[in-house]
């Protein structure tokens, strides 16, 4: 084995962290008969020669040596070097794509190579698909989907093998294999969708006829039949039974158990375990965490590939929201708590992405709250913490999980400061008083959570009783170095409750800002006093002394404008600001004028040039602006809905003009925009591969504002 690996000139070329020189050392450790050897061994393979799907020089010399080991039944582990192999060789590049930037250029032709190479040996892997090792035969069929020039041969394979395999989960693979092949081969898609339909009408395992359904929804989901939810939901019941799986019983009940029980791993706030606690001599790798966390995550589930197959499911019917959320309902309703915890993170899943009806959903995810098992409780808080109010339904509950677990109102972490639980911020986006004696009692720790202000700012008035605790930690914070990270959760939640009884306490942190991130907490302190209007008019003398200070003047004039409404001090600053040559200035410029209403009248030409600046949120900015001072829409809602489309994340911010601005015409082009955004079944800011924690309120956001302007129930300009 690795016959001329000494002769390749490794040295000569790089990987991602540097030398390639260790490459040899790392393919040897694949064939190591210690298995922390060849966990680090892939560790690094994955970490530095196909670092995060990269290829490399290096990578395409190691092929040969990899498939080396493929092959050779002494080594242990190949299933990983399969897996390996396949990804390596797996990537398509994107014909369509005819733009590569010079510096893409190597890496295409790498990836080119890579898959050309791979390909060419892909022939051993239809040896391997009966191996004795149900790791490679695991690994092999989707191998063969991926790389084998030859997909029909493919095919044909995977269902002559299914018959004779042995292990249920690779006959899942094969199955999955099947899909992976339509999808990369439109033309043989009628034979698999044939031969998943069979596998669904008379196969007898539960597990395959679920498989076979999840990859018809993933490469024909037309082809699913009409009654899927109930003959899924029937599935998942046949597992439960089946022997090995979940029983109907209750699900408080646990196994006895000879001897002493192992206890439960401590888990993050979604149920991951801590893996700072691994095993003394466990190897400390990437792969490793990975294998634990898939091992800790699957232990006690009968069927733990289930979870996948019903995510594979949810991606192929799409935008069938109510088909998805009748199947989560039926999950959240089952007596096995790993069916439960699969269908509280898919419903967040669905939620986030999705517009639909979901109280009865949001609602049998806020039950979970009250069941023992601490991952399934965190992980239904979690989703509701993003939910804003959607979870209304759940508030009784929230306030019961509250009330009942005051160690975890807020969260301790490793680095970084304490935040709080995600129950306590839930219940304060409902703008629940419930919540208020555990910010209270967040406000007497030693560190405030970084998030408590804008948790009182969700609150409103309810949270009034928590500002002479906000006022008094205040007064308390040292104006050192670190005075920003202490003050800005405090003057957050004074600014959410617009408490003008703490400007003496304000004023003092706008006078003591240290130099390190000064102007950041100068500025989070100026927005305070603004929010507080007439009340803080003992600010004032300091407000108008800081209308020259480089970096906070616009923020000075705002506040000055909301506390005084002194038009002729601050007009000149905000004028200046929008020849400012900092699109970040000129759009605070902009947004502090529209606020000024007909009193800023005298810039709207200034306005009006800014409506084809090169920058879309600046020309957004002062459209809006241009509209309040001058009171007429018509400018300002062309280049409102022309960036509508070029941008969906500017949308919200647009319907927030258009909802003010008074009745929409029914027949105007904003109405018929507002429309088809009502009409869209996708939320406007969903995201494959990535989201935010606000998502779901954005949209939502957007939604209510596009009816309230159709409704042309808007209040009109600022002014």
């Amino acid at each position: 084995m690795f016959s001329g690996i000494d002769e390749v000139d490794w040295a000569s070329m790089e990987h991602a962290y540097g030398p390639a020189d260790d490459v040899p050392v790392l393919l040897r450790g694949l064939a190591s008969a210690d298995a922390a050897e060849r966990e680090s061994a892939l560790d690094g393979m994955y970490g530095a020669v196909h670092h995060q799907g990269d290829v490399y020089a290096c990578t395409l010399a190691c092929i040969p040596f990899l498939f080396e080991l493929a092959v050779d039944p002494d080594v242990q582990d190949r299933g990983s070097v399969v897996e390996l192999l396949t990804s390596i060789g797996g990537f398509d590049l994107d014909e369509d794509d005819d733009e590569i930037d010079e510096d893409e250029i190597e890496g295409a032709a790498n990836y080119a190579m890579a898959a050309a190479a791979v390909t060419a040996g892909a022939g051993v892997f239809f040896e391997l698909i009966a191996d004795e090792d149900p790791g490679v035969r695991l690994a092999a069929p989707l191998a063969l989907a991926t790389l084998h020039r030859h997909p029909v041969r493919v095919l044909d394979l995977l269902r002559e093998r299914l018959p004779a395999e042995p292990d249920e989960e690779v006959r899942l693979a094969l199955v999955e294999a099947a899909g992976r092949v339509a999808l990369r081969h439109r033309p043989l898609a009628g034979r698999v969708v044939e031969w998943l339909t069979l596998l669904v009408d008379r196969e007898r395992a539960p597990g395959l006829r679920l498989a076979a359904l999840a990859q018809l929804a993933r490469c024909c989901p037309d082809a699913l039949p009409r009654d899927v939810v109930p003959v899924v939901s029937g599935l998942l019941r046949e597992l439960r039974t089946a022997p090995g799986g979940a029983p109907d019983a209750d699900p408080d009940t646990e196994p006895e158990a000879d001897g002493e029980v192992e206890p439960e791993p401590e888990t993050d706030p979604v149920g991951c375990p801590d893996l700072s606690r691994a095993e003394p001599g466990a190897a400390p790798t990437l792969v490793g965490q990975l294998r634990a966390l898939s091992a800790q995550d699957g232990a006690g589930r009968g069927a733990p590939w289930a979870a996948d197959l019903l995510r594979t499911l949810h991606v192929g019917l799409d935008d069938r929201v109510g088909d998805r959320t009748a199947l989560l309902v039926d999950q959240l309703r089952s007596p096995d708590r790993w069916q439960r915890i699969d269908a509280v993170r898919m419903s967040g899943g669905l939620i986030r992405a999705w517009r639909g009806s979901y109280g009865e959903l949001v609602a049998l995810v806020g039950d979970q709250l009250a069941d023992p098992e601490p991952r399934l409780a965190e992980a239904a808080s979690h989703v509701l913490e993003e939910l804003f109010s959607l979870a209304a339904p759940t508030a009784d509950a929230l306030a019961a999980r509250l009330a009942a677990d005051p160690g975890g109102w807020v969260k301790e972490w490793a680095s970084g400061p304490p935040g709080l639980g995600s129950t306590v911020k839930a219940l304060s986006r409902l703008g629940d008083a419930r919540a208020v004696p555990a910010l209270a009692a967040a406000l007497e720790l030693p560190e405030v959570p970084h998030d408590v202000g804008f948790a009182v700012a969700h609150l409103g008035r309810a949270a009034c009783p928590l500002a002479a605790a906000l006022r008094r930690r205040l007064a308390g914070v040292p104006l050192d170095e670190g005075a920003y990270d202490r003050a800005s959760p405090l003057l957050a939640g004074l600014t959410g409750l617009r408490a003008g009884e703490a400007t003496p306490e304000v004023l003092r942190v706008l006078r003591g800002a240290p130099e390190y991130r000064g102007e950041w907490l100068r500025t989070a302190a100026l927005r305070a006093l603004g929010s507080f209007g007439p009340a803080a008019r003992e600010a004032v003398p300091e407000l108008r002394a800081m209308l020259r200070r480089p970096g906070t003047a616009t923020e000075a004039a705002e506040a000055l404008w909301a506390v005084a409404g002194d038009r002729d001090a601050v007009l000149p600053v905000l004028t200046e600001g929008l020849g400012s040559d900092q699109v970040h200035d000129r759009r605070a410029a902009a947004a502090a004028l529209g606020a000024l209403g007909p009193q800023a009248a005298v810039v709207a030409p200034r306005l009006r040039g800014l409506l084809a600046h090169d920058e879309l949120w600046l020309r957004v900015d002062a459209a809006i602006a241009l509209w309040e001072v001058t009171g007429r829409p018509e400018e300002s809602t062309e280049v409102l809905l022309t960036a509508w489309e070029r941008n969906r994340h500017v949308r919200v911010r647009v319907a927030e003009c258009l909802a003010r601005m008074g009745p929409v015409g029914p027949a105007s082009t904003a109405a018929q925009v507002l429309r088809a955004e009502l009409s869209s079944v996708r939320r406007h800011n969903a995201l494959d591969g990535g989201y935010g924690s606000h998502d779901t309120y954005e949209d939502e956001k957007l939604l209510a504002l596009c009816r309230q302007a159709l409704r042309g129930t808007g209040k009109g300009s600022t002014a």
